[in-house]
This record gives structure tokens, sequence and C-alpha cells, in this order.
């Protein structure tokens, strides 16, 4: 018989995402939410502990005890099953973590129970892209792209405008649309390609360069700026690299100030638990959403399919019966 901690684990199994803050490692996010999972596991109510009979010596009176030691068979509970004795029923568990982000950057972190690992490492093979916003600042330039780093370069920003801004990210854009292209290893003209791309598969064949799939400006005041980025492959590095090649085309220098992760495929921001829901009921309650929302997808997919089939279907039998019209008009004439 399954016990209340097993049957919580299983309810644990799946994925589910946290919001990472900034100047915090990966690492400790997920060593934090293994012992808050342990801690809940742990705490579940437990199974009365079984019984044995023992031969325990009767000393109810004092002149059965002058004649000698007589025992009684008696029931008493298995001590050797006590969790104070065998130690807790779950003493390890394995939390995955998907895409990583380094300990300056912030935002969306999806981590995996159990079995949700398997289904951790399906959903990075189907090529999911992944959002950020970058605040980046102009005039000043560092050795290693982060504001935190060693300033080398500083200058002038007047002549940026908005407009200017714009072009470079559209050519940068138009780049990588390029490469998006030339990784995905298919036939452009085919009919796949274009199915594909309806929706949105279309993407580099296994591990490629870093990929931009989308770059706006969503916030511009000299010197500050914000960029809002969908991209394949990259690390918050090669974001805060872009940043610097940006203030480089246009004459001038830029910095990023910081990296926030708003989307890792499915997951949104507002799907991200913050550190106070930390716990074993709000992860399992992330993973229950987690679950009926995919089932849903699936059932609306499916119905999409046959919605899909049924119209060919009738535009098939539309064609055979002009067809067979034009036939018949034929032969009468």
């Amino acid at each position: 018989m399954t016990t209340a901690a097993v049957r919580m684990f299983r309810r644990l199994e799946g994925l589910f995402c946290v919001y990472k803050p900034s100047g915090v490692h990966w690492k400790l996010v997920r060593d934090s939410i293994e012992t808050n999972l342990l801690k809940g596991l742990n705490a579940a109510a437990c199974q009365p502990l079984p019984r044995e009979v023992r031969f325990l010596p009767n000393t109810s009176s004092a002149a059965e005890a002058s004649q000698g030691v007589t025992l009684c068979v008696t029931s008493v509970p298995a001590l050797s099953k006590h969790p104070l004795v065998s130690g807790p029923e779950f003493q390890h568990i394995h939390v995955g973590v998907g895409h990583r982000l380094d300990a300056f950057s912030s935002g969306v972190l999806v981590l995996a129970v159990g079995n949700g690992n398997k289904v951790l490492n399906d959903l990075y093979k189907t090529r999911i892209t992944r959002d950020y916003t970058l605040e980046c600042e102009f005039g000043t330039a560092t050795d290693a792209f982060s504001h935190m780093d060693r300033v080398v370069e500083r200058s002038t920003y007047g002549h940026i405008t908005g407009d200017k801004l714009n072009r470079v990210l559209a050519s940068l854009q138009g780049a990588n649309q390029k490469a998006l292209l030339m990784y995905s290893n298919i036939d452009m003209r085919s009919q796949e390609a274009y199915e594909m791309a309806v929706q949105g598969l279309l993407g580099p064949e296994g591990k490629s360069v870093p990929i931009l799939t989308g770059l706006r400006c969503i916030h511009f005041e000299p010197p500050k700026f914000t960029l809002e980025v969908q991209c394949l492959n990259e690390t918050q590095k090669y974001l805060r690299k872009v940043v610097h090649e940006i203030g480089l085309e246009l004459r001038s220098t830029a910095v990023c100030k910081g990296v926030r992760r708003t989307r890792d495929g499915p997951f949104m921001l507002q799907d991200a638990l913050i550190h106070h829901h930390w716990t074993a009921a709000d992860i399992m309650q992330a993973i229950q959403k987690y679950h009926s929302s995919k089932k849903n997808k699936n059932c609306s997919q499916s119905q999409i399919k046959k919605q899909r089939l049924q119209m060919s279907e009738q535009n098939t039998t539309a064609s055979q019966k002009n067809e067979t019209n034009g036939e018949t008009e034929v032969a009468g004439s």
C-alpha cells in the first residue's frame, strides 16, 4: 500500500517554472526548491506503525513474581519502522533545470521533478523560442559587455535617434532570418517548409549558433533604451554582446544593464512562482495547471485537425461532383 508521501510525489512529477532573481545562482534556486519539496513530502501524514507480537514478562502481582517470571503475549508497535529510527521516507529528490540563467540575469526558469525530466528534454528538442527584455544604455563599453565589468570606452550618443536604432535592429533581424533558413536544412520552395513556417516549427536541426527570431525597441529615452528579443540557442552573454554590437553600428557604444527572461517556450512570466511560493503545495498546483493546459491544447489541436480533414473531404467531394457534371454535359452535347 502506497503512503501519503508517495502519492504526493506522484502528483509532483512534471514541469513548472519559478522566477529567478538577479544576483542568485541557478544552483541555489534548485537546491532551495529540492529542500522545500523534501520537507513537504516528509511532512505528509504517516501511516500507523505496524504491530508485532512480543512475549513480555507479566508482573501483575507480587505473589506471581516471587514464584517465577511468567510471560504474556502482547501486541506492540514496531518501533523499527518509526521515522525517528528509520529516517525520513524521502531523502533525495531530483529536480532538473531547463535552459539556465546566469547569476546576473533574472526571469523565468523552468524546472522538472521526477519523470518530468524526460518531458523537459523532449520539450527542448522542439525548437522552442525564448523572450527576453534587455535594459541597455548608450555611452559606455565594458570588456565583457556587462555594466558590472571594467569600463574600457566612453562615447557620445546625442546623434542617435529612434529611427536610426530601428534601422539597425531591422538589419540585424534580417541577417538572423537568413541564418535561420540556412540552418533549417529544408527546401524553402517545398510544401513542408510552408507548413512548418505556419506552425512556427521552422528552425535549425540540433545545436546551432544563437539566432534572433525577433528584435524590437519598446522604450527609447537616450541614453537608456529597452529591447525585446525572441531567440533560439542563445546565452545571456551573447545577448549582451548583441547590445554592444548595436552600439558600434550606431557609431557609439552601448552596454547591457539587465537581462530578464519573460518567456521560455510555453511558460510565461505570469506562471513563474516567486520565492514565497517555492513550497510543495504551490509547486504541485503549478504542475497540475501545466498538465491541464497541455491537455486542453492537445484537444484543441485535434479538433482543428478534424475540421481541416472535414473541409478537405468536402472540397474533394465537391470537385468530384463538378467533374461528374462536366462529363455529363459533354456527353449530352
